[in-house]
């Protein structure tokens, strides 16, 4: 029984230490989660954003922009390896562009940067500056303590590096800031891979069009390209290989040698029409029609400043065993090397430059053909036409002699024959002209009635000229010597017999071309060397030809000068 002065015990009702525990535990793991959740969005936001764009320059520039938002990072930076095992691109977030330029040259590969590129492992460390390998910062440049670097594979290569510094408030990066970063790295990686091929794919389709683009030009302007002026050619390679000097080199038609038939670029006017020497091995081989060659630095092919000395690339203009030159492409110095795409895609554009070329080396001479397919038609229609009837008319006044005995008439009838056989001779001449094979340089007749009549200009009389045969298919070489012949023969004539008669004849007759040349004059009885007489028996002898030089005294001279032909 329970006294009324006794009461029942309470239990308490003030907070107990295990409870207490239990609930800041709970609350702990709360925060955890949402801190957690609020993370993994972050980091599905950092995809998300990664992915947004296709350019590869974009698409670097957001993986570093969101890594660092991602982990409260205060500088960023993406390295991207380049064959060469080193850093061929360094994009930073976290440095304005004024404080870049004053900082100097952006990172190559050494140091605590250089370690990741040889050992592609996450490294995490509390203090950057007391690495072993760390070299140190350059002048003005931030301070930065806290470091997290991550590898970013494509297709299990490694593509670059991400380089995290500066934690927000002096803190160290911790685990979980790795594992996003680390996660994040194997996003960005598929996303750059996406980005490359489409940049890749954009890039060749830029390549093709050009391609299409100056074919085009080529065959359907009525320029000339196979003579020179290829500089809107070479503007578009410049163009589409983002290069800082494009030129374009050809064969000399004038001589051995290459000399630049297309230049583009600023420093392009100062290359146009210049010579170079190639004798380089390795461009040699390209000259050939062989595989395009990469070189390091242009300093190699081009001794001044000028050409620059960043990569230089190579390609043969060659297609079907037709070789037109070299396409050369230089950037700045300092810049990128040529990417694979652009060494692929430049050999597709010198073919298709080469073949433009040849296509239109093949149309001209194909309208060459036509122009002497039809002089021929001409000649023959002259030949067979023109002449008989002149030769007709000819005979039919010198008969009408038997009609008269009248002088002043027989003076008439000589005259008009006397015209119409220079007139047959005249057509003759033109008939040559047209089976001429070129119209390019002056014809060895005209080069020989030039030579006549430049000798007779002080003389009171015109020398007397036949010309006869094909004389305007006599080959170079032959018809220089004709011309020298015909020169040193008349000015011999001129200045020694005191003729007040000369005649020269040049002709193409059985496989020989002849120069015979005789005047009235004093003649002599044994020549003399020194009035070049000499000279034409030595033409004659390095011809296996003869010359023969006959005289008298008062009964004139006679040269005869022959080559076979």
């Amino acid at each position: 029984m329970i006294s009324m002065d006794e009461s029942p015990e309470l239990p308490a009702t003030g907070p107990q230490p295990g409870t207490d525990r239990d609930l800041l535990g709970f609350v702990s793991r709360a925060e955890a989660l949402l801190q957690s959740k609020e993370r993994m969005g972050a980091l599905l936001e950092a995809v998300v954003a990664v992915a947004e764009d296709l350019s590869l320059d974009a698409v670097l520039e957001r993986v570093v922009q969101s890594a660092c938002r991602l982990v409260h990072a205060g500088y960023g930076a993406l390295g991207v390896i380049g064959d060469d095992r080193a850093l061929s691109h360094f994009i930073t977030v976290g440095i304005d562009g004024e404080l870049e330029c004053e900082i100097g040259p952006l990172p190559t590969g050494h140091g605590v940067l250089g370690l990741l590129i040889t050992d592609p492992r996450p490294l995490r460390l509390r203090d950057l500056r007391e690495h072993p390998e760390a070299n140190g910062f350059p002048a003005r440049h931030p301070p930065m303590r806290s470091f997290l670097g991550v590898p970013i594979r494509v297709r299990e290569v490694v593509f670059g590096i991400l380089y995290l510094t500066e934690k927000d408030d002096g803190r160290d990066f911790t685990d979980e800031d790795e594992g996003l970063a680390v996660a994040l790295a194997a996003a960005a990686g598929v996303a750059i891979e996406n980005a490359r091929l489409y940049d890749d794919a954009r890039r060749r389709a830029r390549w093709l069009e050009a391609c299409m683009d100056v074919s085009g030009l080529m065959l359907s302007s009525a320029r000339d390209y196979t003579s020179g002026g290829l500089d809107p050619i070479a503007g578009r390679a410049l163009q589409e290989s983002e290069s800082a000097l494009a030129l374009i080199v050809a064969p000399s038609v004038t001589g051995p040698g290459y000399i630049v038939a297309g230049a583009a670029g600023e420093r392009g006017k100062l290359f146009s029409g210049r010579s170079l020497v190639l004798d380089l091995p390795d461009l040699q081989d390209v000259l050939a029609g062989g595989e395009p060659v990469l070189f390091e630095d242009a300093s190699v092919l081009f001794s001044g400043p000028d050409g620059g000395s960043g990569p230089l690339l190579a390609v043969a203009l060659s297609t079907q065993g037709a070789h037109h030159g070299l396409l050369l492409l230089v950037r700045d110095h300092g810049s990128v090397r040529y990417a694979r795409t652009d060494i692929e895609m430049g050999a597709v554009f010198g073919s298709h430059v080469a073949l433009a070329l040849e296509l239109a080396r093949v149309h001209r001479l194909r309208e060459e053909l036509l122009v002497f397919t039809d002089r021929d038609r001409i000649a023959r229609d002259l030949h067979d036409l023109v002449i008989q009837r002149l030769f007709a008319a000819g005979l039919s006044v010198q008969s009408l002699t038997r009609f008269t005995k009248d002088e002043l008439a027989f003076e008439r009838i000589r005259l008009i024959t006397g015209e119409l056989d220079e007139a047959i001779r005249s057509l003759r001449d033109t008939i040559y002209s047209l089976k001429s094979s070129s119209g390019e340089t002056e014809l060895l007749s005209g080069r020989i009635r030039r030579v006549t009549r430049s000798s007779a200009k002080s003389m009171p009389f015109t020398p007397r000229l036949t010309i006869t045969g094909p004389v305007d298919a006599v080959t170079p070489d032959k018809a220089d010597n004709v011309v020298a012949v015909v020169s040193e023969g008349l000015s011999n004539a001129i200045r020694h017999s005191g003729a007040d008669s000369i005649s020269v004849s040049v002709a193409v007759i059985k496989g020989h071309v002849s120069v015979v040349i005789t005047d009235n004059g004093s003649g002599f009885t044994e020549p003399d060397k020194r009035n070049g007489l000499a000279n034409l028996e030595d033409r004659a002898r390095m011809l296996d030809g003869e010359c023969t030089i006959t005289s008298q005294p008062d009964a004139g001279t006679s040269l005869e000068w022959s080559v076979p032909l």
